[in-house]
C-alpha cells in the first residue's frame, strides 16, 4: 500500500510538472517558450514548487488564517480537535498552519538576503584577488582557507554565542562564513578570465579596477555564479534551519521551520497509535526538504545548460 501511495505521488508530481511546462510554453514569447519547453520534468517541478513557495512567502498575511504571533486558549490541539485550527496548535496556543506559512516567509526571506550578502562579499573579494594578484591574493586566500578549516555549523554557533542572538547577527555571521565558499569559486573563475586578451586590452586602455571587475569579469563569470547561487541558497537555508532548531537562529516571536521541528518533536511519541499526530514535526521538515530538492532540480538544469552539454 505504501508503494502505491509513493507511485501515485510521483505520478501526480509529474503530471503537475508537465501541465506547468505546457502552460509556460503556451503563454510565454517564442524564445522563452523554446527555453522552458526543453527543460526536463524535474526542473519544471522544481520551478513550480519554488514559485509556489515564493507566492506563499509574499502573500503570507493574506493566506494565513491568523496573525503570526496570535495566541489562543487552546494548547497542543491536535488536527480535528477544533475546526478553527486545521493542523492544531502548538504548546502555547498558536495556530500551526499560520506558523507554517509565516515560517516559510521568514526562513526563505532571511536565507535569500543572507545568500545575496554572501555572494556580494565573496564574489567581489574573489574577483579582486584574481585581478590584483600578488600579496593581496595570498592574504585573502589564506584567510579564507583558515575560515573554511573550521566546520561551518560549529563556527556559526560559536560566533553567534559571542556576538549575541539576533536575526541581524545571524545574517551577518552566516553571510561572512558562506562568502568563503563563494570566494573560492569566484576566484577560480576569474583567474581563467584575467588572462584573456580582452582583459589585457582593457588594461592597456587604462581602465581602472572597478571597470575590469564589473564590466569585463563579472559578465563572463555570471553563468557559474548564478548556478552556484541556487546551491548556496540551499546550504544557507539548511544552516538557518539548523541554528533555529538548536535555539540560536531566528528568534521569537518570528516563526520559522527549524524551531517548529524542535517544538513539535514531542508528538513523535504518538507514532505507535496516532500516525497523523506523529507526522506534525514532519510538516516543517518536509517543507524544508521539498524546497531544497526543488531548488536543486532547477540548479541542475541551469548547470546543464551553462555547460553546453547536449541531451
Amino acid at each position: 500500500m505504501i508503494f502505491l501511495y509513493i507511485i501515485l505521488i510521483f505520478a501526480a508530481a509529474a503530471g503537475f510538472a508537465w501541465l506547468f511546462r505546457a502552460g509556460l510554453v503556451a503563454v510565454l514569447p517564442r524564445n522563452a517558450a523554446m527555453l522552458f519547453g526543453s527543460m526536463p520534468l524535474t526542473a519544471s517541478f522544481g520551478l513550480l514548487m519554488v514559485l509556489l513557495y515564493v507566492f506563499m512567502a509574499i502573500f503570507a498575511p493574506v493566506i494565513a488564517p491568523f496573525g503570526e504571533a496570535e495566541v489562543f486558549d487552546k494548547f497542543n490541539a491536535l488536527p480535528g480537535d477544533d475546526p478553527r485550527f486545521l493542523l492544531g496548535t502548538d504548546q502555547i496556543g498558536r495556530d500551526l498552519l499560520t506558523r507554517l506559512i509565516y515560517g516559510g516567509r521568514n526562513t526563505i526571506g532571511i536565507a535569500f538576503v543572507t545568500t545575496c550578502l554572501a555572494f556580494f562579499l565573496g564574489a567581489f573579494m574573489g574577483f579582486l584577488a584574481a585581478t590584483v594578484g600578488g600579496w593581496l591574493d595570498q592574504l585573502l586566500s589564506r584567510g579564507v582557507d583558515a575560515l573554511m578549516a573550521i566546520p561551518q555549523l560549529i563556527f556559526a554557533l560559536l560566533l553567534i554565542t559571542i556576538v549575541g542572538q539576533s536575526t541581524l547577527n545571524m545574517i551577518l555571521v552566516i553571510a561572512v562564513l558562506d562568502s568563503t565558499r563563494v570566494f573560492r569559486l569566484a576566484r577560480a573563475v576569474a583567474v581563467n578570465i584575467v588572462v584573456m586578451d580582452y582583459i589585457e586590452a582593457a588594461q592597456l586602455r587604462g581602465e581602472r579596477l572597478p571597470y575590469l571587475i564589473f564590466r569585463e569579469i563579472l559578465p563572463n563569470a555570471a553563468a557559474p555564479l548564478v548556478a552556484e547561487f541556487g546551491l548556496r541558497f540551499c546550504f544557507v537555508f539548511l544552516l538557518i534551519a539548523s541554528l533555529s532548531f538548536l535555539g540560536l537562529g531566528i528568534q521569537p516571536p518570528l516563526a520559522d521551520w527549524g524551531t517548529m521541528v524542535r517544538d513539535l518533536s514531542q508528538f513523535i511519541n504518538f507514532a505507535a497509535f496516532a500516525p497523523l499526530t506523529a507526522s506534525l514535526p514532519l510538516m516543517a521538515a518536509g517543507a524544508i526538504a521539498l524546497l531544497t530538492v526543488s531548488v536543486n532540480f532547477v540548479v541542475d538544469w541551469m548547470l546543464h545548460r551553462s555547460s553546453g552539454l547536449k541531451e
